[in-house]
C-alpha cells in the first residue's frame, strides 16, 4: 500500500491542505475505504462462507446503495477533512454495475485512489479503470495450486482467472500491483513459498495475512492462525529476506526486502502483532453506514442525513465529531473484546 506521492506531506495534512480530526487515542482521520457491493461472485471460506451466504441470503437492494453521486459526495467531505487516500473496497466492487463511473467520480479528488478486488473480472475492467483515473490495483490470491484455490473460494473460477487479471492490471498501468494472501493453517500454509517466488522479480509485492476473526460466520479458531513471525522465517530460509522501514506512517503491511534484490514482501500480523495505535482507517459500507474498525458490531447512520437534505457543512460536523469520538482497538483488546462484544460486522459488508 506503498504511498509515495504523499510521504513529504506528513502524517497530519491531507492533499487539500485539511488538518483532520484526531480520535480519543491520537488518531489522525486521514484513509477512507469505501465498500461499493455487499455481494460478491466467490465464497470464501474465511470470510463469505455459502452456509451463511447461500440463494437465501438477503443482499441489499440496489436502493439501499449509495449512489456514485453520493459516494463522491460523501468522499469530498472526508477529503476536506484530511483524508488522502482512498480505496474502494466490497463484497467485489468489480460486480458494481457503475464501477467506472464511481471511479471516474472519484479520481477528480486529490486523492490516492485505489481499489481491492479478488481479480477474476480485471482481465475485463483493467483498461477502463485506469482511462477512468484509478491508480493502483489490490489481488485477493490465497493459492497458486488450483485445487487449493477453487477449495478456499468455493467457487468455479480458476487460478487462472485471477493471474489474467493481475496481467491485465499491469499492462494497464495499474501498478505496484499488491497481491494478499490470507494464510490459514493447514489450508494454504504450503502455499507460502510458491506464492512469494511466483511474483518474485515481477515488481508485484505479495503480501500475507494473519488468519483474523473478522465477522461471526467464519469459524475462526486462534489454531489456525500462521504468525507473522512464523511465515517471515519461513521467507528468510528460503529466500533471504531483510525488514524495510514503514513508506509511511500507519502502513499496515511489515515490510521486507530480498536480500537479492528481487523485489519486497509483507506480512499483515493484526493478530499477534496488532497496529491498532497506528490506525488512521474510517470505512464506509455500502449502505451508507461508518464503521471504525473492521471489528466493529455497530455503524453510524449517514445514508439517512445524506439523503434526508442535510448540507456539507452538517455532514462535515457529522463526520468529524464521529470520528473525535473514535476509541476501537479490537485487535489490542482481543480475547477480553471478542467476549463483551456482540456479532461483529462481517468483512464482506465493510471490506478488509
Amino acid at each position: 500500500m506503498a504511498c509515495v506521492t504523499t510521504e513529504s506531506r506528513g502524517p497530519e495534512t491531507g492533499r487539500r491542505g485539511a488538518v483532520g480530526p484526531v480520535d480519543t487515542r491520537g488518531r489522525r482521520l486521514l484513509d477512507l475505504r469505501i465498500s461499493l457491493t455487499d455481494r460478491c461472485n466467490l465464497r470464501c471460506r474465511y470470510c463469505m462462507p455459502r452456509e451463511s451466504f447461500g440463494p437465501g441470503h438477503a443482499f441489499l437492494a440496489r436502493d439501499q446503495l449509495l449512489s456514485a453521486a453520493e459516494i463522491e459526495r460523501v468522499a469530498g467531505l472526508f477529503v476536506g477533512l484530511g483524508v488522502r487516500k482512498i480505496r474502494l473496497t466490497g463484497g467485489e466492487p468489480l460486480l458494481r454495475r457503475d464501477i467506472v463511473e464511481v471511479v471516474r467520480r472519484l479520481a477528480k479528488l486529490d486523492v490516492d485512489l485505489a481499489l481491492t478486488t479478488n481479480g477474476v473480472l480485471l482481465s475485463r475492467l483493467a483498461p477502463a479503470l485506469t482511462e477512468a483515473g484509478l491508480g493502483r490495483v489490490t489481488v485477493s490470491l490465497d493459492a497458486l495450486d488450483d485445487a487449493t484455490f477453487r477449495a478456499i473460494s468455493d467457487s468455479r473460477f480458476a487460478v487462472a482467472d485471477v493471474l489474467a487479471g493481475i496481467d491485465a492490471a499491469a499492462a494497464a498501468s495499474l501498478g505496484p500491483i499488491k497481491i494478499n494472501a490470507v494464510v490459514r493453517r493447514g489450508v494454504n500454509d504450503g502455499e507460502v513459498i510458491a506464492l512469494a517466488g511466483r511474483f518474485r522479480g515481477t515488481g508485484h509485492t505479495v503480501r500475507f495475512i494473519e488468519y483474523m476473526d473478522v465477522g461471526a460466520t467464519n469459524g475462526w479458531t486462534g489454531g489456525e492462525v500462521i504468525s507473522a513471525a512464523e511465515i517471515v522465517a519461513a521467507l528468510d530460509a528460503h529466500f533471504g529476506i531483510d525488514p524495510v522501514a514503514p513508506n509511511y506512517p500507519g502502513e499496515v503491511a511489515g515490510r521486507y526486502r530480498y536480500r537479492d534484490g528481487s523485489g519486497e514482501v509483507g506480512v499483515i500480523s493484526s493478530v499477534s502483532r496488532p497496529f491498532c495505535g497506528d490506525c488512521t482507517r474510517a470505512r464506509l459500507s455500502a449502505d451508507g453506514r461508518l464503521f471504525a474498525c473492521l471489528f466493529a458490531a455497530f455503524g453510524t447512520d449517514l445514508r439517512g442525513p445524506l439523503r434526508s437534505g442535510a448540507d456539507d457543512d452538517a455532514l462535515a460536523a457529522l463526520l468529524s465529531s464521529w470520528w473525535k469520538r473514535r476509541d476501537d482497538r479490537y485487535s489490542e483488546l482481543r480475547g477480553a473484546a471478542a467476549k463483551s462484544t456482540p456479532a461483529r460486522i462481517e468483512m464482506s459488508f465493510i471490506g478488509g
